[in-house]
């Protein structure tokens, strides 16, 4: 499977001031869940939804941003982000929306990281989703059971606590964005592998497709790659991790499977 080797390089102009941190208190009446990057596959993620039983008026799904791009279902990620059972963090992808103001970032976008089916949006429905996307926080911490749950779209820098990174996003460091939204540093072994510490117990990440979910000390990385069906991987799968009241169990649904 193959990602995006586009490296943001632009200013922070764009990126989230008052956006960066959503907290969440303990779900006391039903199940959080965490999901890998869609890419627009939310038909697959709604059957696998009705596999678990994930009820809407009980339970909870975050995910690792991403919902955009390269899928079928791109359009359908402004009516998740209304449910107020759904809650997501911001992508590269998203940003890329964001960034398509400017006509370079546009083309960028569009011709090697799945954009296209922005450009069957007029200019207003376009402003909508841009509006969206610029309201999602670059981190997510959600109380559990088991401790406290940070959740960012690409990795957190391995010499940082999860209490020092959200500092430096909160005053729109434009390192600890990049990394938010970009990196892969720990994922391609470019450092000493350290658990992060600070007042999360684990932390959830996508961003680099994977054959498989992979924990790299307390990081746990979901994205196992289910839109790259497209791409003739035949194994390419959509990952949803249970995270409380159960500390961690994982769900998949292999994307090759047909829509009911």
């Amino acid at each position: 499977m193959k990602g995006s080797e586009f490296r943001n390089n632009r200013s922070t102009r764009d990126m989230p001031g008052e956006h960066v941190l959503s907290r969440f208190a303990r779900n006391e009446t039903g199940r959080d869940f965490v999901v890998g990057d869609l890419h627009g596959m939310f038909a697959h993620l709604s059957m696998l939804l009705k596999e678990i039983g994930f009820s809407m008026e009980k339970d909870r799904l975050f995910s690792v941003g991403d919902l955009v791009d390269r899928g079928p279902g791109s359009k359908d990620a402004l009516e998740w982000l209304r449910y107020d059972w759904f809650h997501a963090c911001r992508g590269n992808h998203e940003q890329f929306a964001i960034d398509s103001i400017h006509p370079e970032h546009l083309e960028t976008w569009v011709r090697y990281n799945g954009g296209e089916w922005w450009l069957d949006l007029g200019p207003a429905e376009q402003r909508r989703f841009r509006d969206a996307f610029e309201r999602m926080p670059l981190a997510m911490e959600i109380e559990t059971d088991t401790g406290t749950v940070g959740i960012v779209h690409a990795d957190v820098p391995p010499s940082q606590t999860w209490d020092e990174f959200m500092e430096l996003l909160q005053v729109g460091d434009r390192d600890a964005t990049l990394t938010a939204l970009w990196s892969r540093t720990r994922l391609q072994g470019d450092c000493v592998n350290r658990p992060v510490k600070g007042r999360v117990e684990r932390v959830y990440c996508g961003h680099t497709p994977l054959r498989q979910s992979i924990a790299l000390e307390n990081v746990y990385f979901i994205d196992t790659g289910g839109v790259y069906i497209y791409e003739g991987y035949d194994k390419a799968r959509l990952t949803v991790v249970e995270i409380h009241p159960t500390r961690h169990r994982e769900f998949l649904i292999h994307t090759k499977r047909p829509v009911n």
